[in-house]
């Protein structure tokens, strides 16, 4: 008789913005000595210069710690403050030429790091729209400056996980599949899912969401939400229903990342990675995963 195999289930991570006080070698211990082995790396400060020279070495360096260490990663690209430490998350790819070549040539950038380190997926988003800025032509401005990041990708054989935000121009799963459409639906374009997100901003729910993205689901991001705020929580302190979220992923045969983001933690980073881990391998149980 032919073992039944063993059905898909995600890989536990932990995202590198909530351990904003930790250097990185650090991090990774204690996201292990917890159980992840998957880490959701953020691209800046403090723990990967994408700017600065010898990137290439620190990311050859990188990808051996962490194959020694067997965790798979994910390329985030949300830092607050990367390309200006006046104004969080810009410039974006919405803004005037000059100022969107900057987020072009950093998403550029890190695709190059993703191939390096063989990572999943590279995480990015649209941006919010300028004060001004007719929506038409931020639609516009997205898709011609996404076209290069795309090439990139292409090129170098990486993933791109475009994530739906609130308050952003794309803002619910629907926003990204019609984004990839306007691309012309290159395979390169994934999508990636933030659990919390979805508590605000979809009409259909986290099990809607991520049904809508099926196979295009390259990355998933574990936090719990109030549906009135924009605010990554512990999980178990927001009206998410995570039991839901992870059987759906699970009918999905969802078998990539999904990795806690908790960027306003970093306080008590060990502790909230330990109780993340907890409350997940509970869910995990509880739907026989």
């Amino acid at each position: 008789m032919n073992a039944t195999a063993a059905p898909a289930r995600p890989v536990l991570g932990y995202g590198t913005n909530g351990f904003a006080d930790h250097p990185l070698d650090a991090a990774l211990d204690v996201m292990q000595a917890h159980g992840y082995r998957a880490v959701a790396l953020t691209l800046g400060h403090p723990h990967f210069d994408v700017v600065a020279d010898g990137w290439l070495d620190r990311a050859i360096a990188l990808r051996v710690d962490l194959r020694r260490r067997g965790l798979r990663v994910v390329v985030e690209t949300g830092g607050r403050y990367v390309l200006d430490p006046f104004r969080k998350h810009r410039p974006n790819l919405l803004d005037d030429d000059a100022d969107a070549a900057v987020r072009v040539a950093f998403l550029v950038r890190a695709v190059e790091v993703a191939a390096v380190l063989d990572a999943e997926c590279v995480s990015l988003w649209a941006g919010v729209r300028p004060e001004g800025l007719a929506t038409d032509a931020a639609w516009d401005r997205l898709v011609r400056r996404l076209r290069p990041v795309v090439e990139a990708a292409r090129e170098h054989g990486v993933r791109l996980g475009f994530e739906p935000e609130p308050g952003m121009l794309v803002e619910t799963v629907a926003d990204a599949l019609r984004l990839r459409a306007a691309l012309g639906d290159p395979p390169e374009f994934g999508l990636t899912v933030d659990l919390g997100h979805c508590e605000v901003v979809e009409p259909d729910g986290v099990a809607g969401a991520l049904r809508a993205a099926g196979d295009l689901l390259v990355n998933v991001q574990v936090d719990d939400m109030l549906p009135h705020a924009h605010e990554h929580l512990e999980l178990g302190t927001g009206s998410l229903d995570l039991d839901l979220a992870f059987r759906t992923l699970a009918d999905l045969g969802y078998a990539g990342v999904a990795a806690v983001e908790l960027p306003r933690h970093s306080h008590a980073a060990p502790r909230c990675a330990e109780e993340s881990m907890a409350r997940l391998t509970d869910v995990m149980e509880r739907i026989g995963r």
